[in-house]
């Protein structure tokens, strides 16, 4: 009798599974961010590394999921649901964890602070775009629904409303960025240069949580309209 291939006895018979199971490591590895921000805020660079190493790992065994779809992948899938798409998906969600492991390695590794004013505004930011994280992996986790209606019906108007959703929240994560940037601004003669350049800098990737989680959402609308 010959042997199941390597996907199937890893993943089983869907690729809707290691999808889901890279979105709900890629979640924990921006909810990680929100303690090791608590940290930072906190000059408590110790424990900052600690949680910074989380992340590290986190991503480490997002990749291996990653590698392993990509590598393992079978060519044609007897299924409503392409294997393009599978992949372009699996980027997106790869994208949002890159982000995350990103700014913590910029933060930690110039110990970067945050001034007070910005602080709270900041950690509101990062908070809304972790809800965009987890609204992404929300609608994920309907793939397979999706796949036993094709796409249709009552469970396609369900996630495409889950969608909306992600967009609503994605949008007030821009107003939060344009609010902090304003009150960055109003202090920013106050720093040296090269602390408001990073500083820029982390709102614009950490806003880019957000945008990447959307741009899932946006590419599982897009098998939607298929």
């Amino acid at each position: 009798m010959a042997q199941p291939n390597y996907f199937s006895r890893i993943f089983g018979s869907s690729p809707v599974t290691p999808l889901q199971k890279h979105i709900d490591i890629v979640v924990l590895c921006v909810e990680q961010l929100i303690p090791y921000f608590k940290c930072v805020i906190n000059s408590d660079w110790d424990q900052a590394a600690i949680t910074q190493a989380k992340i590290v790992q986190l991503k480490h065994d997002a990749d291996e999921i990653k590698n392993q779809l990509r590598l393992h992948l079978p060519a044609s899938l007897f299924m409503p649901i392409d294997r393009r798409d599978v992949l372009e998906v699996l980027e997106m969600q790869d994208h949002i964890a890159n982000k995350a492991k990103d700014i913590s390695v910029l933060t930690l590794g110039r110990k970067m602070s945050l001034p007070e004013s910005i602080s709270d505004g900041y950690m509101a930011l990062l908070k809304r775009c972790f809800d965009a994280t987890r609204q992404a992996q929300v609608a994920i986790n309907e793939l397979d629904e999706l796949v036993v209606t094709g796409f249709r019906g009552d469970e396609a108007i369900r996630v495409q409303k889950m969608i909306e959703e992600l967009h609503v929240i994605e949008d007030e994560t821009d107003d939060i960025q344009t609010m902090l940037r304003t009150d960055l601004y109003k202090i920013e003669q106050e720093l040296p240069p090269i602390d408001v350049i990073f500083l820029y800098k982390l709102i614009e990737w950490t806003g880019g949580l957000a945008d990447s989680a959307q741009s899932t959402g946006n590419r599982l609308q897009l098998m939607l309209a298929k």
